[in-house]
C-alpha cells in the first residue's frame, strides 16, 4: 500500500462517509490531512479524531471558496500534493420528473464542484513545480445507465471526460489525474435507504454482486491512497473500478 508521507491532501466531502475514511487512511499512511465539507459541526469533530488532520469550510460550488481554501493550504502547508474530489449528492427521480433545478442542483455540485476543485488545485501544483495527484470519485453509475438517476448519472459519465481530458493537458507538469467508480457502498450516506435497511432488499442486491456483499468505506479508499501515492506514478487518465464485480 502506497505511503504519504510528507505529503498534504485535500479531501472535499471530507466529514463523513468515503471522505472521512480516506483522510483517517491517509493520515495513517503519513499525510497532512485536510478534509472540506458544508458540515461543518461533524468536520470539525472528524479531523479532531485525526492525527495531522483539520477542517476548512468549503461549498464546492463556490470559486471563491476554492481559492480560499487552496491558498490557505499553501499559505499554511507549503504545498498541495493530492487532491480528491469526493464531494456529490444524489438524486433519485425518473427523467420525466426532475426539475430544471434539481438537475442544475446536482450538475453543480458533482460536475462543476469536480471542475473547480481540479483547476485549483492544478494550478497550485503547477506553481509549486512538484507535480500531483487528482483522484475525481466518480461511480458505476458513470459506466452504465441507472434508473431513475439522470441527473446523478450525467454528472458521474462527465467526470470521465473531464479527468482523461486534464490528465492529457496537466501530465506534462507531473500531475496525475484518475477517477474512481465505487459501486454500492455502504456510508452514513446510504444507511437509510431501503437498499440497505431492508433485509430481503439488501439480500435480493447483495445476490447481484460478485462478491455478494456492498462495500465499504475502506475498500473505496485503500483503492484511492494507491493513486494518492507515488506507487501509481505512471498511472493517469485512466477509470478504476472498486464494485465487487457488480459491473459487467
Amino acid at each position: 500500500m502506497g505511503r504519504l508521507d510528507g505529503k498534504v491532501a485535500l479531501i472535499s466531502g471530507g466529514a463523513r462517509g468515503q471522505g472521512a475514511e480516506e483522510g483517517r487512511l491517509f493520515a495513517a499512511e503519513g499525510a497532512t490531512v485536510v478534509l472540506a465539507d458544508i458540515l461543518d459541526d461533524v468536520g470539525h469533530a472528524t479531523a479532531a479524531s485525526i492525527d495531522r488532520a483539520s477542517y476548512m469550510h468549503l461549498d464546492v460550488r463556490r470559486e471563491g471558496d476554492w481559492d480560499a481554501v487552496v491558498a490557505s493550504i499553501i499559505e499554511r502547508l507549503g504545498r498541495l500534493d493530492v487532491m480528491v474530489n469526493n464531494a456529490a449528492i444524489d438524486l433519485e427521480r425518473s427523467l420525466v420528473e426532475t426539475s430544471l433545478e434539481e438537475w442544475n442542483q446536482v450538475l453543480a455540485v458533482n460536475q462543476t464542484g469536480v471542475f473547480l476543485g481540479t483547476r485549483t488545485a492544478a494550478r497550485a501544483m503547477i506553481a509549486a513545480g512538484s507535480g500531483g495527484s487528482i483522484i475525481n470519485i466518480s461511480s458505476v453509475a458513470g459506466l452504465e445507465g441507472l434508473k431513475l438517476h439522470t441527473a446523478y448519472g450525467a454528472t458521474k459519465w462527465a467526470l470521465r471526460g473531464m479527468t482523461r481530458t486534464a490528465a492529457q493537458e496537466l501530465g506534462k507538469f507531473g500531475i496525475r489525474v484518475n477517477t474512481v467508480h465505487p459501486g454500492i457502498i455502504e456510508t452514513e450516506f446510504t444507511a437509510e435507504l431501503k437498499s440497505f435497511k431492508d433485509p430481503a432488499t439488501r439480500a435480493k442486491l447483495e445476490r447481484g454482486i460478485a462478491l455478494r456483499r456492498y462495500g465499504q468505506t475502506d475498500d473505496v479508499a485503500k483503492l484511492v491512497l494507491f493513486l494518492a501515492s507515488d506507487d501509481a506514478g505512471y498511472c493517469t487518465g485512466q477509470e478504476y473500478l472498486v464494485d465487487g464485480g457488480i459491473h459487467r
